[in-house]
């Protein structure tokens, strides 16, 4: 009996090699064919932005565009949006400040540029898991320094109100500013609800 499947144990292992010999070359032209059609392929420069932005709200002057963000969309702009990176990678008591604070984000351009942008918005959620209404904590004000004619910026909107609470950052409103801020561009001010 031992002989017997040791016996077959053999043979497998010899149809496994044959095998293996046998796909190699099969395996390697396969790779080669796929590394030649890469060497093929045209790459396509990626396409401007459309104006006026698809998907975005827009004020009733006609020249200011705002958006919220998807979790997910948020981080393919940071992909390409340096100071947004800076921004999520900021970290607070050694944990990045969206891993801590209930955040929201804004994308926003203007038709002619502004100075500077300011975002308002409050932050809610409910007091005990049990409860049915929502209440207001407070409020974040968060100021975002100069965009060009048609330019578009992401803006994060960090609270000081504990992510595990699962409050959230909500009506969230953007004012293209075209005069001379009276305080220090960029900033992000909480105020909690008495």
């Amino acid at each position: 009996m031992f002989e017997s499947s040791s016996g077959i144990v053999i043979k497998r292992v010899i149809a496994l090699l044959l095998a293996l010999i046998l796909l190699a070359p099969v395996a390697h032209s396969a790779e080669i064919s796929s590394v030649a059609a890469k060497k093929r392929a045209k790459i396509t420069p990626s396409p401007s932005p459309v104006w006026p932005p698809k998907g975005f709200v827009k004020s009733k002057d006609g020249n200011t565009f705002a958006k919220i963000p998807k979790a997910k969309e948020l981080v393919g702009l940071a992909s390409n949006d340096k100071a947004l990176t800076r921004a999520l990678a900021k970290k607070i008591d050694g944990v990045p400040v969206c891993e801590k604070y209930s955040c929201g984000a804004v994308q926003v351009a203007s038709a002619t540029g502004c100075t500077w942008w300011e975002i308002t918005a409050s932050v809610r959620g409910f007091a005990l898991p049990e409860d049915n209404i929502k209440k207001t904590f407070g409020t974040v004000r968060t100021t975002f320094g100069e965009t060009g004619p048609r330019k578009y910026a992401t803006i994060l909107i960090v609270s000081r109100e504990p992510i595990e609470l699962e409050h959230s950052v909500s009506g969230i409103k953007a004012s293209c500013r075209n005069d001379a801020p009276q305080e220090r561009v960029p900033s992000n001010t909480y105020t909690a609800v008495p």
